[in-house]
């Protein structure tokens, strides 16, 4: 695992930021502030990003502006997503240059932006519930993990402290929208610097 977060190797994975959960969710609206924030920047560095929604029949679609963010957003009945598609959408195949589908595998050309890519910044709701149990389910599939506290959250900060507690001693990264921005941009040289800058301000 990298000591820094690196754009080239990450993908953004946002939990269940629905309509009839929000509401009841601790600080729900600052972890939904954060939760755009952090697509906002993993839009600006090309970063894939994945959003769930858990049983959204019953609980609603995500947020609209966070959805329009996500380039698919997996619906799911099983509290981790890995259990309903994740992995395989965090590990899309190459797709083949052309048409040409029967090219051996080292011509065809990666997926961009997704393929090798073993880094997950993730962030959600509930935070002891889905949220734990997807990025468990990632770290026993071997990626790396990283953890947005401050864009996560449940019903109490009990339970929301439980699961970071519990994320840390199982190897995952923890750290804030904030931390995780200036990570990705490295530099105040980077040509997109400005534009990140004003997702801190």
């Amino acid at each position: 695992m990298s000591i820094l977060l690196s754009a080239e190797d990450t993908q953004l994975v946002l939990v269940d930021y629905q309509a009839k959960l929000m509401p009841v969710i601790h600080q729900g609206d600052q972890a939904l502030v954060n939760a755009i924030r952090l697509a906002k920047v993993a839009k600006i560095f090309n970063l894939p990003i994945f959003g769930t929604e858990q049983n959204p029949e019953k609980l609603g679609p995500n947020d609209s502006t966070l959805k329009a963010y996500c380039q698919n957003t997996l619906s799911k009945m099983h509290f981790s997503a890995c259990d309903d598609g994740l992995i395989e959408l965090l590990r899309a195949p190459a797709k083949p240059m052309g048409n040409a589908r029967s090219l051996p595998k080292h011509i065809q050309r990666k997926q961009e932006g997704q393929e090798d890519r073993n880094t997950v910044l993730i962030a959600g709701c509930e935070a002891h519930v889905c949220l734990l149990q997807t990025a468990l389910g990632l770290l026993e599939e071997e990626f790396d993990v990283w953890v947005v506290t401050d864009a996560c959250s449940s019903r109490t900060e009990a339970s929301r402290d439980a699961a970071f507690d519990r994320l840390a001693g199982n190897g995952a990264e923890l750290v804030t929208t904030e931390m995780a921005i200036f990570e990705l941009i490295r530099t105040c040289e980077h040509p997109d610097f400005k534009a990140a800058l004003e997702l801190v301000k």
